[in-house]
């Protein structure tokens, strides 16, 4: 039953799948979106990797603790008020950072943002992630996930193109 779907250990998760470029497909909380940034790699990375300057771009986020940014390192961080304690599973600059997370002591999570080059000097931008934890469906939803992504591409697509936040509101 999916609403009592706690995963493997954070352990297991970090090492056999993380580092290996898998998401729990089990964890009944998942999303996977992308969006195309008119901007190269590298400028897009540095926004990225630059987690303490997040909430200069980023309204939704704030790093706490950071150490050096490698493969197993930790990091803490809140996102809309929760307190999040995670490790760096894969950091290749302008390619690929991927981190497991755990929040409230049992929700844990995969973070996988990915950067491809595409036509033009643009990149293609894509974050999966997947979570599980006992009763998590019952506060949380694959589609709040994905609106959540959704809301950090477009912070990061504005940002990466050098618009202000009001030039990027619909009209």
């Amino acid at each position: 039953m999916k609403i009592l779907y706690a995963g493997p250990p954070i352990e297991r998760l970090h090492e056999e799948y993380a580092k290996q470029g898998r998401l729990d497909e089990n964890a009944p909380v998942k999303s996977s979106t992308s969006i195309v940034i008119d901007a190269p790699a590298e400028k897009v990375w540095k926004l990225l990797a630059d987690m303490n300057g997040w909430p200069e771009w980023r309204s939704d986020a704030y790093v706490v603790e950071l150490g050096e940014m490698k493969p197993d390192a930790t990091f803490r961080w809140n996102i809309r008020g929760s307190a999040i304690r995670s490790t760096f599973a894969v950091v290749e600059p302008e390619r690929e950072l991927t981190w497991t997370g755990v929040a409230m002591g049992y929700i844990k999570a995969i973070d996988r943002m990915r950067l491809d080059a595409t036509e033009n000097g643009r990149t293609r931008v894509t974050i999966e992630e997947s979570m599980s934890g006992p009763l998590l469906t019952l506060f949380y939803s694959s589609a709040k996930l994905r609106e959540g992504h959704e809301d950090m591409l477009r912070m990061l697509k504005t940002a990466a193109e050098g618009r202000r936040i009001a030039d990027a509101r619909p009209r």
